[in-house]
C-alpha cells in the first residue's frame, strides 16, 4: 500500500489536484469532510473540529491539556485511516505523521502571490482586498498550526518530495506529474510491519488522550503499546514517609 500527502497554499488548486490524483490512482481521498466523518465514527468529532488547521490560543495551551487531547485524537484518526491502505491525504499535517514511511510521497502545491490572489478572487467571487486577507489568514493559520502540532515550518522544502508551482501547470499536468512520480522505484510499498506500526501509533495517541483528559499523566506513570491491541502500564510508587515520633514515645 502507498500514501500520498498533498499540502497547498490557498489559491493554488491543491485540493482539486489531490482529488484528481486519488481518482486516477483509485485511492481513497481524505480531506476535511472525510476526516470528520471517521472522527465522528471514533467518537472524536468535537475534538478534531477544534483543530481546524489553527493553533489553539496561548492561554488555552498554558492552562489546559485540551489542545494536546485534540491533537492526539486528530493524529489517531489519520493513523487509523492510513492502516486501511492506498490513500491521498489532503492537509492536516499528514506529511509529518507519515514522514518516516518509505511508502509515503509528499507534495506541496504552491504558486506566486499574484496568481493566488487572482484564483481566490475568481473562485470565491470576492474583491482583491478580501482575497489578500484570506490568503494572509490561511498562511498564518497553517504556519501556526504546524508549529504547535509538530514544531516545524510547514513550508520547509525538506519535508516534501515534490514541489509543484501551478502558475503555469494546469490540473491535468500537475496530476500527471504526481501520478508518474508516485510510481517511481524509490517509493516502496508498505508491508505488514508498517500496518502494525500504524496501529500501534493510533492506539498510543488514543491512550495518551484519555490519560490527559482524565488528568492522569504524570512523571510517575508510563505506558507502552506493544501490539496494536495491547497496552502496558508502568508506574513509580512514591516512597513511604516515616512517621515522626512524639517526644513522649
Amino acid at each position: 500500500m502507498y500514501f500520498i500527502t498533498i499540502s497547498e497554499m490557498i489559491g493554488t488548486n491543491g485540493q482539486g489536484i489531490a482529488r484528481k490524483v486519488a481518482e486516477v490512482l483509485n485511492y481513497s481521498f481524505y480531506g476535511e469532510e472525510e476526516l470528520f466523518r471517521v472522527a465522528s465514527e471514533m467518537g472524536f468529532l468535537p475534538d478534531v473540529k477544534k483543530l481546524d488547521e489553527k493553533a489553539p490560543s496561548l492561554l488555552e495551551r498554558i492552562f489546559t491539556e485540551r489542545p494536546k487531547v485534540y491533537l492526539d485524537r486528530l493524529q489517531s484518526v489519520i493513523y487509523e485511516l492510513a492502516k486501511k491502505g492506498n490513500a491521498v491525504f489532503f492537509g492536516r499535517g499528514g506529511k509529518f505523521l507519515l514522514q518516516s514511511f518509505d511508502c509515503a510521497f509528499h507534495i506541496l502545491v504552491t504558486g506566486s502571490m499574484e496568481k493566488r490572489i487572482q484564483r481566490v478572487m475568481d473562485e470565491k467571487q470576492v474583491g482583491r482586498e478580501v482575497a489578500e486577507s484570506m490568503i494572509s489568514r490561511s498562511d498564518h493559520d497553517k504556519r501556526a498550526f504546524i508549529r504547535f502540532a509538530y514544531d516545524e515550518d510547514w513550508l520547509n522544502p525538506r519535508f516534501y518530495d515534490l514541489l509543484l508551482n501551478t502558475d503555469k501547470l494546469g490540473t491535468d499536468s500537475a496530476v500527471k506529474m504526481i501520478v508518474e512520480a508516485a510510481k517511481s522505484d524509490g517509493i516502496k510499498s508498505c508491508g505488514i510491519d508498517s500496518v502494525r506500526l500504524l496501529g500501534k501509533l493510533s492506539l498510543h495517541r488514543r491512550v495518551e488522550s484519555v490519560l490527559l483528559e482524565a488528568g492522569m499523566m504524570s512523571p510517575h506513570l508510563f505506558f507502552s503499546v506493544e501490539e496494536p491491541d495491547t497496552v502496558r502500564f508502568m508506574g513509580l510508587r512514591a516512597p513511604l514517609q516515616k512517621k515522626k515520633r512524639s517526644g513522649n514515645e
